[in-house]
């Protein structure tokens, strides 16, 4: 059956109803690409796919194909793994997926429904998540632990780093068919992109967050009267750093949750718009206090000029801003949605900069060292136990769509996506 509008709506709302807005996103965005060329995706009979992150070589086997004669209706890299695998010349479906998996690069958690039965698998770094739990006598996969809670399910284990499970009415089998490497999980899973109720890699998300803000309020302390998360994303590192330094913790800005996130909106004006309708300033609690603000992150720095504009106007004495992840300076290719590096703030301005550039009167980001700490890590610096990429700039794969063509064109069609 083709990949339709039909399956695609349905795979956005599945992603909804998990929580993943940013993962239905991707999906809605192909459903418009789809619609607009009244396309269909070419497919073997009886296979339905359904992937998590992105690969950093599919342009490259995209061209390798098109000589070949296949044709793409889309430009999603879940495509290009379908025309690997049926021009795969392996005899039965498992090895034509594993033949196919072999021959790319980047990040990946691949559910794959097929006669055979229930194909899942994860990348061999494991840089994205993926989850199996049970629900009844069914076998479940998800991106994280909370899309088991929301459905009733329980956990089962995790999908290690490079395997391919299948469940059909023989069982489950586990086959390990790649070469085994040091796994380099995604750790901005722990910093923004997973959900706080989530378990990833064994460790509570919440928890991480906490002692995020924590080590934050050991490396960057000031004098305030009041700790004030970023919600919801702020929240636990707000916490943690108001646990460890003893300031009072209070909601002074209250968000909307009829806005969706803001970073990802297409254009600045929209951005702004989204910024002043999602946040509003408790100002009858910030007016004269000295205020630090609790922020995950900071990407194109939108939002946070945005935020400490509002506590100056709701009467803040004192702004500082503590950010609970390292400067994000690097473009990730893996599949969180942040832009061209040209875009990232801490890309093209310093940290004091950046400090007079959102007009706080103080900013600090925590360490990539101490965010290792708050996971229990100490970095490793020849060879990182994290993709932490997003801030070092130290990619786990090599990035061929960037090296083996025009950069300029290749990073305007990957952060396109």
């Amino acid at each position: 059956m083709a990949k339709d509008g039909r399956a695609l709506r349905e795979e956005a709302a599945a992603a909804v109803a998990a929580g993943k807005h940013k993962r239905a996103l991707a999906a809605y965005t192909e459903l418009e690409r789809l619609e607009a060329n009244d396309a269909q995706w070419p497919k073997r009979a009886g296979e339905t796919y359904r992937r998590l992150g992105n690969l950093s070589n599919a342009m490259k086997l995209r061209r390798t194909l098109n000589r070949r004669g296949s044709i793409f209706q889309s430009t999603s890299d879940t495509e290009v793994i379908i025309h690997l695998v049926a021009t795969s010349n392996r005899a039965n479906m498992l090895d034509r997926l594993t033949d196919a998996l072999k021959q790319v690069e980047g990040a990946y958690s691949l559910v794959v429904l097929t006669d055979e039965g229930l194909v899942a698998c994860r990348d061999p770094l494991g840089i994205r998540p993926l989850v199996m739990g049970k629900l009844g006598e069914a076998t479940i996969f998800a991106s994280e632990t909370v899309a088991l809670d929301v459905i009733g399910a329980s956990f089962v284990r995790d999908v290690d780093p490079g395997e391919l499970i299948l469940v059909n009415d023989g069982g489950i089998r586990s086959f390990r068919p790649f070469e085994k490497v040091a796994p380099r999980p995604c750790i901005f899973e722990h910093v923004y992109f997973s959900r706080p109720v989530s378990v990833v890699d064994g460790t509570s998300v919440y928890e991480v967050r906490k002692n995020i803000g924590a080590w934050l309020a050991r490396e960057a302390p000031v004098e305030a009267d009041l700790v004030v998360p970023v919600p919801d994303s702020g929240v636990p590192a707000a916490l943690g750093y108001s646990q460890e330094s003893g300031i009072p913790f209070e909601l002074g800005i209250i968000r909307s949750h009829y806005v969706g996130r803001t970073f990802i909106q297409p254009s600045q004006e929209v951005r702004h718009l989204g910024v002043k309708l999602k946040h509003n300033a408790n100002s009858a609690l910030i007016r004269g206090k000295r205020i630090v603000l609790i922020d995950d992150s900071i990407v194109r720095g939108t939002t946070s000029v945005k935020i400490v504009q509002m506590m100056r106007d709701a009467g803040a004495h004192e702004v500082h801003m503590r950010i609970a992840s390292p400067p994000t300076k690097f473009s990730c290719f893996y599949g969180v949605d942040t832009p061209e590096r040209a875009k990232l703030l801490a890309a093209q301005m310093n940290v004091e900069a950046m400090r007079d550039y959102i007009n706080a009167d103080s900013l600090a980001f925590i360490s990539i060292d101490g965010l290792y700490r708050a996971l229990g890590q100490e970095r490793d610096g020849n060879q990182p136990q994290r993709c932490d990429a997003c801030f070092t700039g130290d990619y786990p794969t090599q990035l061929t769509d960037l090296t083996e063509a025009d950069p300029d064109a290749s990073l305007a069609l990957v952060a396109a996506r």
